[in-house]
């Protein structure tokens, strides 16, 4: 559905016409956000401030001495066990109740040492049980048993960050990452490998920004990391908290920054290992009944109208910023999170489908506290939120009822695009695919991308897989001569290029995929014989000289190079010419034209089109050689524009299947 066009005006969200039917459940929303701060802050500390649980409860070494707390209100009983007891109850070791639910243990500087395992046996009327502490900040599992415990995280020398943090960029260019599947072994990759092998590589890939998954702690690899556990854990798989501090450190001192998934939307059902049922009870964290279980992701859903909550989730916001110097995070599931139907089955064609009684407000105002935390404690941090349903407001900072996210993720380019793929190439509508890469509301920013993990999922397909199917196996290598690979080499460049050129605010591409990684993605798990083979990334395919994925490499960093240094993000895209019949899209960025010819068979000669006077290099050339074309144009042709038939025009030589690049030159 479209939606009108505003300006940058914070206010826009109270003067968008669409929204006025709705404006007093927009102002009743931020109301809530206000009210909130006061309830939890009660004027005297700053949001910040309140939100620094994690220096508070859990375990910490304090003043010569260690220190041990949870909450657990329905708990009447608990004892800490571990190494230090030989797991045994021990009197030594019962907490004492303090107040509002509260639990405390004191010990000595020589009870605990680093690298001991740990556990709260938590007792209760109905029974009694081993648990994880919520505020745990490292959980680690036996290679014989299987069991997750927790475990003393005190280095003697803890990490020391060297390198600055970068500045924050004009324009995100996110290269999204999951550390256990970057190696190409067959085994689950480590931040230490991951900051050998793939830094590099993404240092010269021309991104700016790196998205990881799955850091923080879940019990069941298969999950993607979607299922956490321990929210203040980074996951012991990948390795250690010193050695995840080292790979931020080190993306730093390449210019890079570093955003996390943060999963806040649900939480894994494990009860051992998470915090299920902490004190013996469901509702700690969580909703009573029903609503406290999402049906489709088999997980529950927090209580976001309960102080402790709100204090655990933006407490968690704040200590990755402190504790890592992670530079923001993509909030996961957002649309899971605002509507009480979790948008299972929803199309939301109409803003009606925003407001009334399935949305959930306290979710709603904790997603807007949490981006005012974020941005409190970094103000150069990045916050994306993942939402399908078109929420307005959610990347608005108006005071009427925006919810303060940086960015949204344009989720409608890619659906685009994979359904044009089922499509013959003559059959797309270019001025749908324009309308739909182009679809922002002016208030807010956006991130577009062609595909992320979730296309290749199994199930799915990567981009190029859907384009050339089984020829992906033996006709990749160079001078193979079939259409197929032919087609799909052309039109992955030229998605990705109209997809970064006419994107909002920035770009994203899931690792591998810049390059044509082939097949899909699946985890080791029972239905494939916990196989590793899909849970990698193919690094030797675009190394290949003999190959064909590394011209898809090189096109990809030419394309970020031309969106490195130029400023069109800056600026909105203007339709030169559509024109369905010869399936040409031209359009103009900041005084960059960008020419696509999708026709499969048609090229087009000395094909006219306005320009303002002047002349026009070309900066990037799809069909050029070095990024495995067919090189039907000469390289560096430059342009001048002639007065024709009242107009200003130059006329091009437009290959089927190639996008071109020019760029008007100063006078």
């Amino acid at each position: 559905m479209g939606f009108p066009r505003l300006s940058n005006d914070p206010e826009d969200l109270c003067r968008d016409p669409y929204l006025a039917p709705w404006r007093s459940v927009l102002e009743r929303r931020s109301a809530k956000v206000t009210e909130t701060i006061r309830r939890l802050t009660g004027g005297r500390v700053s949001l910040a401030d309140f939100a620094a649980g994690h220096e508070y409860f859990g375990l910490h070494f304090r003043d010569g001495a260690w220190v041990i707390r949870e909450w657990a209100p329905h708990a009447t009983g608990i004892t800490l066990i571990g190494d230090f007891s030989d797991w045994q109850r021990r009197p030594e070791f019962r907490f004492r109740r303090l107040e509002h639910g509260v639990w405390e243990l004191r010990l000595g500087a020589d009870v605990l040492r680093h690298g001991m395992h740990y556990l709260l046996y938590v007792e209760w009327p109905e029974g009694e049980g081993t648990r994880i502490p919520a505020y745990v900040r490292r959980v680690v599992q036996d290679p014989g048993t299987k069991l997750f415990s927790a475990q003393v995280w005190h280095p003697e020398e803890p990490y020391c960050f060297r390198s600055p943090i970068p500045p924050r960029p004009a324009a995100p260019l996110i290269y999204e990452s999951h550390v256990g599947m970057a190696q190409e072994e067959l085994k689950v990759g480590t931040y230490r490998e991951y900051r050998e092998k793939i830094l590099p590589r993404i240092a010269r890939s021309g991104y700016n920004t790196i998205q990881l998954m799955a850091v923080m702690e879940h019990p069941y690899y298969g999950s993607f990391g979607y299922h956490v556990a321990n929210f203040f854990a980074v996951s012991s798989r990948f390795g250690t908290p010193e050695e995840f501090k080292e790979l931020v450190d080190a993306a730093h001192g390449y210019g890079l920054r570093v955003i996390i998934d943060l999963v806040h939307s649900h939480a894994v059902k494990n009860e051992a290992e998470g915090i299920a049922r902490i004190d013996g009870t469901r509702c700690a964290y969580f909703h009573e009944g029903a609503r406290g279980e999402h049906s489709a992701w088999d997980s529950l859903c927090f209580d976001y109208s309960k102080p402790e909550v709100l204090h655990f989730l933006l407490s968690n916001c704040r200590f990755y910023l402190d504790e890592y110097r992670v530079d923001g995070f993509r909030f996961d599931g957002v649309t899971s999170m605002m509507y009480l139907h979790h948008g299972l089955g929803r199309a939301f064609t109409g803003y009606a489908d925003y407001f009334g009684d399935e949305i959930d407000e306290d979710a709603i105002t904790y997603l807007a506290l949490a981006n005012r935390v974020i941005h409190e404690v970094r103000p150069d941090a990045v916050t994306v939120a993942e939402d399908v349903s078109g929420m307005p407001g959610l990347a608005s900072s108006s005071p009427c009822g925006g919810i303060g996210f940086d960015y949204r993720m344009a989720m409608g380019v890619t659906d685009m695009w994979f359904r044009l793929f089922d499509l013959p190439d003559q059959d797309w509508d270019l001025f749908h695919l324009y309308w739909e890469l182009t679809n922002h509301r002016r208030d807010e920013r956006s991130i577009s991308y062609v595909e992320c993990h979730d296309q290749a999922i199994v199930g799915g397909k990567t981009a190029i897989f859907r384009l050339a199917d089984a020829a992906m196996y033996d006709a990749m290598h160079i001078g193979s001569n079939s259409p197929a690979v032919d087609r799909a080499m052309a039109l992955h460049k030229m998605v990705r290029l109209a997809t970064a050129a006419a994107a909002g605010h920035g770009y994203l591409n899931f690792m591998g995929n810049e390059f044509g990684h082939p097949e899909w993605i699946d985890f080791p798990r029972e239905g494939n014989q916990w196989s590793l083979s899909h849970a990698r990334r193919q690094w030797s395919l675009a190394d290949a000289p003999n190959l064909r994925f590394h011209f898809l490499r090189d096109f990809d960093r030419a394309m970020l190079a031309l969106a490195g240094r130029a400023e069109f993000y800056h600026t909105r895209p203007q339709a030169v010419r559509i024109d369905n019949e010869s399936k040409v899209l031209i359009f103009e960025r900041d005084g960059y034209w960008f020419c696509f010819n999708f026709h499969p068979e048609r090229s087009l000669v000395d094909y006219a089109f306005e320009v303002p006077p002047g002349e026009f290099e070309t900066v990037l050339d799809s069909d050029a050689p070095e990024f495995g074309g067919f090189g039907l144009r000469q390289p560096g042709q430059h342009y001048y524009s002639r007065y024709e038939n009242g107009a200003e025009v130059i006329s091009v030589y437009l290959p089927c299947r190639t996008a071109l690049v020019l760029h008007r030159l100063p006078r």
